[in-house]
């Protein structure tokens, strides 16, 4: 099985192509989604994990963000091969504040516009290119709607919150909290995130939508991931009480897992504990 992971060098992506002995389809490796010519090979693979994407929610990046999200999204969809596998990464954040009104967040909650940002509504979209190409060309695809999916830092890349908290207590960097730290987040480790691909490609089901994260079990505020890692390495964090930060929406986001685990019988396996030492 010959598997192509685009974005393959990012924070993420270095971690997943690893995972399955994949080939990187990224700028780094001298390809671009909004190449057509560089996405010619795209139909040499039997499975693509789509991990490429401008991730800015910056209103100045609102452009970026539809081209590379959206567009780029179609233009690797339209190079595949029929009966492919395709997973794309999506986000929670296609909820906006409608995610707000669960303490555990289903794939049937409103998607809304409800002032999500480019980003967030760039993603929803090329969620549609990929139903819409999954018809067209006969493409079993997986929709994976992620929460906070961490990993080891690597070189050239910008970690999400979860490990740059870990690096900033390890090495007595000031952290500054939105809404005081007290924000919940489901975290997971990205070889969980892999595991789930893996089984959705091993499987027999055309189609998949799901959202995806930690779950209840490995739910914690910021604060606590801060105060867990620096336990463990017995180092007091920098914080910055003093901080005031736009708190987050929704402010409290935990995963239902319930139909992941049901129709691929997934669920995390790395705890937040071994997770985050991981890191370390």
């Amino acid at each position: 099985m010959k598997v192509l992971v685009t974005g393959g060098s990012g924070y993420l992506g270095t971690h997943v192509r690893r995972f399955f002995n994949a080939d990187d389809f990224s700028r780094r490796a001298g390809r671009d989604i909004l190449n057509s010519y560089d996405l010619s090979i795209v139909s040499d693979y039997d499975v693509v994990i789509h991990l490429a994407a401008h991730l800015d929610k910056d209103p100045a990046a609102a452009q970026e963000c539809f081209r590379t999200n959206t567009e780029g999204t179609a233009n690797v969809l339209r190079h595949m091969r029929p009966g492919a596998v395709f997973i794309y990464a999506s986000t929670k954040d296609v909820y906006g504040a409608f995610a707000g009104e669960y303490a555990e967040v289903p794939e049937t909650c409103r998607t809304d516009y409800c002032g999500q940002s480019a980003l967030e509504w760039s993603k929803l979209m090329g969620e549609r290119y990929v139903e819409f190409y999954a018809s067209e060309m006969g493409l079993r695809v997986g929709i994976f709607r992620m929460s906070t999916v961490y990993a080891r830092p690597s070189e050239g890349n910008e970690p999400n919150f979860v490990t740059h908290y870990v690096e900033s207590v390890k090495r007595g960097w000031t952290i500054r909290f939105p809404a005081t730290g007290q924000p919940v987040r489901d975290i997971l480790h990205v070889d969980d995130f892999s595991r789930a691909c893996k089984l959705f490609i091993d499987s027999s089901l055309a189609r998949g939508l799901y959202n995806i994260g930690g779950g209840r079990s490995n739910a914690l505020s910021l604060r606590e991931i801060v105060e867990r890692v620096g336990r463990m390495i017995e180092l007091v964090p920098n914080i910055d009480e003093t901080a005031q930060l736009p708190a987050p929406v929704p402010l409290n986001y935990v995963t239902d897992l319930a139909r992941i685990g049901a129709e691929l019988g997934w669920r995390p396996e790395i705890n937040v504990e071994e997770g985050l030492r991981s890191l370390l």
